[in-house]
């Protein structure tokens, strides 16, 4: 059995060790890479082992193919560029609805009837102002193990939904500095900033994220964007394109807010690279929510933060109370602990993969 998992994860070993080279240099932008054939006699694999590596590459916008002549180097990490060699990458994700599926009654009620056997009482006490530590450090090992994103879980916070997370940060970083946003983007999104009282630039979306002369051009202190499927138009970042973001984010000294809804249920082989992954300056905030990968009734999302804001945020809003009841932190805590979230969100990424 152990076998056949090396096995199967072969592919992504060879797409890490090429996209390290690109990263790195070794592969240049415009080189072209050793054939399927080549690399896979190189490295004692079969030649789908690489094509899956270099399916992986194409869509996250490291490489493209060219008819009859191979794969090139489309990745460079300095150039400052709106890429249209990815339009394929976004015609993919455009053409595939994304369907989250219900997550089971059956296995959410079962985990509801365990959290209350186990725990009594407890599940009826006021949760920590940034959430209950049993459910934080189980989104910290998760996003350890899925999404390459190693924190603690004293950087994660606790909320009822993006929205009331988004208003923390609007309340950290005030009113007085212009906070970007994607156009077109989830008008919820907008709606919720201008609320806050604080002033809104549009920044246009090209082929793969926010244009880049208005991305340089914005004098935008905060940047709220969806690397992943931006609504409506289900545009996603290509990998230049979120170095990008965060080589702004250093220049502009700026802080990204990066909304991950959804990017569980890419029909990738693997997850999406987030920025919060990528960064190395402490420049991004990382929210997601439950919403969509359980269900619309579980009211709660979270937020990760950089280690360096964590004296800002507990200065300005460590006075805030967690709106989530215990109950439904400790249950999610469950569901994340003993692998039942996984496997749905593995069981929707399996049929959103036979789609495309």
């Amino acid at each position: 059995m152990e076998k056949g998992k090396k096995k199967n994860k072969k592919y992504l070993e060879i797409y890490d060790d090429v996209r390290q080279d690109i990263i790195n240099g070794v592969y240049k932008a415009g080189t072209k890479l050793p054939s399927k054939r080549i690399m896979a006699d190189e490295k004692g694999i079969s030649i789908i082992t690489v094509e899956h590596a270099y399916e992986l590459l194409i869509e996250e916008g490291y490489i493209i193919p060219k008819e009859k002549s191979g794969y090139y180097v489309s990745f460079d990490k300095d150039k400052q560029y709106d890429a249209p060699i990815i339009a394929n990458r976004i015609r993919n994700h455009l053409e595939i609805e994304i369907d989250a599926e219900a997550f089971s009654y059956n296995i959410y009620a079962k985990t509801v009837r365990r959290v209350l056997t186990e725990y009594g009482e407890e599940v009826m006490m006021k949760s920590p102002g940034s959430g209950t530590v049993i459910l934080r450090e189980a989104i910290a090992n998760y996003l350890a193990r899925s999404r390459h994103i190693q924190v603690s879980y004293d950087q994660i916070i606790i909320g009822s939904g993006a929205e009331y997370l988004y208003g923390l940060i609007v309340q950290s970083w005030g009113r007085d500095i212009v906070y970007g946003i994607e156009n077109p983007s989830y008008e919820k999104i907008a709606q919720m900033y201008e609320a806050g009282g604080v002033r809104l630039e549009r920044l246009d979306l090209g082929q793969d994220g926010i244009e880049s002369k208005a991305l340089w051009n914005s004098i935008a202190g905060v940047l709220h964007i969806t690397p992943y499927r931006s609504y409506p138009s289900r545009i996603t970042a290509s990998a230049a394109k979120k170095r990008e973001y965060l080589r702004w984010s250093v220049e502009k000294d700026a802080i990204i807010i990066e909304d991950d809804f959804e990017s569980e249920f890419t029909p990738s082989r693997k997850p999406e690279e987030t920025l919060f992954s990528l960064d190395e300056n402490d420049r991004v905030i990382y929210v997601n929510t439950f919403t969509r990968t359980i269900g619309t009734s579980v009211r709660t999302a979270y937020m990760v933060i950089p280690r360096s804001m964590k004296p800002i945020l507990r200065e300005r809003i460590g006075f805030y109370s967690c709106p989530v009841p215990t109950l439904e932190q400790y249950v999610l805590a469950e569901l994340i602990d003993n692998g039942d979230f996984e496997r749905h969100i593995n069981k929707v990424r399996r049929n959103n993969r036979k789609k495309k």
